[in-house]
């Protein structure tokens, strides 16, 4: 059976940092078992999952083990079979939509098809939480809009329609939007699909960005587990629906994570810092 820290550790109200000081969060899911209303099998069991408040946690895992539909449940796309989700110490159901928008964005991998939509005005649907209906658009959501273009790097393509972008530019441009609700909280699902070495990078310097110069919170689903490794000050790495392990890159990222979550076989290095040297695949042990 995979180690688990469910398994290893006592439970604890408050998770910590890596110097043993604790930490205060800004999402909390407790006693969660999450499905789909079309199985009865649970996709994720997990007892407690904290994304500690104005830090970068990255969630990593094989594809299949649970880390969208646990990004569901945290976003209130999916409700819970059992269980709790807590923003800010409040219940995710006592928002209204809106409110909720307001203080949680959210990249899914399911966006809507908009082919006709110019990439602006895509951005500007971002700020629909903060207007009432019958509002215009003010300087505020001017100045949210222009600076979350710019975050993303997509000024060139401003006037572009969606439809005639590439999956990359798409990407960005969905990012932008959600960088445009200028939320404390933000949630992100494999935001880096699609796109080049170069623009994995801009997006993951950008959210490293928003959480030093601002203090936004990240919870960012990533599949390179190098780069979540670099970029995160926390990993959440999931296993079969469970939470294998969690806490600093340099407490969870070894070679046993590597071999038992991954199924490869890996050197960690850990001076001057944080390297993963990989060397072959093993045997699928589940045939």
């Amino acid at each position: 059976m995979a180690r688990t820290r469910q398994d290893t550790t006592r439970e604890r109200d408050r998770i910590t940092d890596g110097d043993g000081v604790a930490v205060e969060s800004a999402l909390i899911g407790d006693d969660l078992e999450l499905s789909y209303p079309t199985t009865d099998e649970t996709i994720v069991d997990c007892a407690r999952i904290d994304i500690p408040e104005e830090a970068v946690t990255a969630l990593v895992g094989p594809n299949g083990s649970g880390k969208s539909t646990l990004l569901k449940a945290l976003s209130n796309h999916l409700e819970p079979a059992t269980g709790t989700v807590e923003i800010h110490g409040e219940p995710l159901e006592s928002f209204s939509q809106k409110e909720l928008a307001r203080e949680l964005g959210v990249l899914s991998q399911e966006n809507d098809s908009l082919g006709s939509i110019t990439v602006e005005d895509l951005v500007y649907h971002g700020r629909y939480p903060h207007r009432s209906f019958f509002e215009s658009v003010s300087d505020e959501d001017h100045d949210a809009v222009e600076r979350a273009i710019e975050l993303a790097g997509i000024d060139d393509l401003r006037e572009t329609e969606l439809g005639q972008l590439s999956g990359g530019q798409k990407q960005l441009a969905w990012i932008a939007m959600v960088l445009a609700q200028d939320t404390d909280v933000l949630l992100l699902d494999e935001p880096t699909t699609y796109l080049d070495v170069h623009h994995q990078f801009r997006v993951l310097e950008t959210i490293r960005q928003l959480n030093e110069e601002r203090g936004v919170t990240v919870a960012v689903i990533l599949h390179d587990i190098s780069q979540a490794a670099r970029f995160a000050d926390y990993l959440i790495a999931m296993q079969d629906g469970e939470l294998y392990d969690w806490g600093p890159p340099e407490e969870v990222v070894t070679e046993q994570l590597l071999a038992d979550v991954f199924g490869v076989e890996a050197a960690v290095e850990y001076e001057p810092e944080l390297q993963i040297l990989p060397k072959r695949a093993l045997p699928d042990r589940r045939t």
